[in-house]
């Protein structure tokens, strides 16, 4: 071999390794399209590593397809979630405008805080939307209540007639009731009746009576 064909040759490996690295390089970047071109001669030792580089490529191009796939399901199923959840949050404080500018919301099961701060969010948007001038506030569905409780419904019913609505508690048991007699709570400014149905009629009589 000449010191010409030399030169040639060892520029031409060179070439082949510069392109196995770009190849490479890519790879790192997430493009899995790109493909070594084999050398024509078949006595070369790229031949092998170029083939041997050409299916890792070709494996994790699979690989990431897979994961992709994998992702777009996973993110399917929390968007599915999501709005299951926002459907059982609606359905577990439904808002009713049960008569023009009246609104009704049942409560039932246990109130915490972020229920509590979910539900007067709702309620006070219903308000302001509806233009609503009584929202009334039915417990019948919860049993037992502690301080924690009371406080939330008597910031909500404050909250609802800084708007400039009224805000009526009805359904309040035995029980409840003689819990917060004795725990001291001072329910002076919030309007109570025993039932929805009387503050239903209560509402009506006042204003068509």
């Amino acid at each position: 071999m000449t010191s010409l064909e030399a030169n040639q040759s060892e520029e031409g490996l060179l070439e082949s390794v510069a392109d196995a690295l770009l190849a490479l390089s890519n790879v790192g970047f997430g493009d899995y399209a790109t493909r070594l071109k084999i050398p024509d001669t078949a006595a070369t030792p790229l031949v092998t590593l170029f083939e041997g580089i050409n299916e890792m490529i070709a494996s994790l191009g699979v690989e990431g397809e897979r994961n992709r796939s994998y992702q777009r399901e996973l993110e399917e199923k929390l968007a599915t979630i999501e709005r299951q959840r926002l459907a059982i949050q609606e359905l577990s404080t439904p808002i009713m405008e049960v008569w023009d500018g009246l609104l009704c919301v049942p409560v039932v099961g246990l109130m915490d805080t972020a229920r509590s701060s979910e539900m007067t969010s709702a309620l006070l948007r219903a308000v302001v939307e509806k233009g609503a001038r009584c929202a009334i506030i039915d417990i019948t569905g919860i049993d037992v209540m502690d301080t924690r409780t009371v406080d939330h419904f008597i910031r909500m019913a404050k909250a609802v007639r800084l708007l400039g609505a009224d805000c009526v508690l009805t359904g309040i048991n035995p029980h409840i009731a003689q819990t917060v007699v004795h725990m001291g709570l001072d329910l002076t400014n919030v309007v109570t009746h025993r039932s929805l149905r009387d503050a239903l009629q209560q509402y009506v009589i006042g204003q068509h009576g």
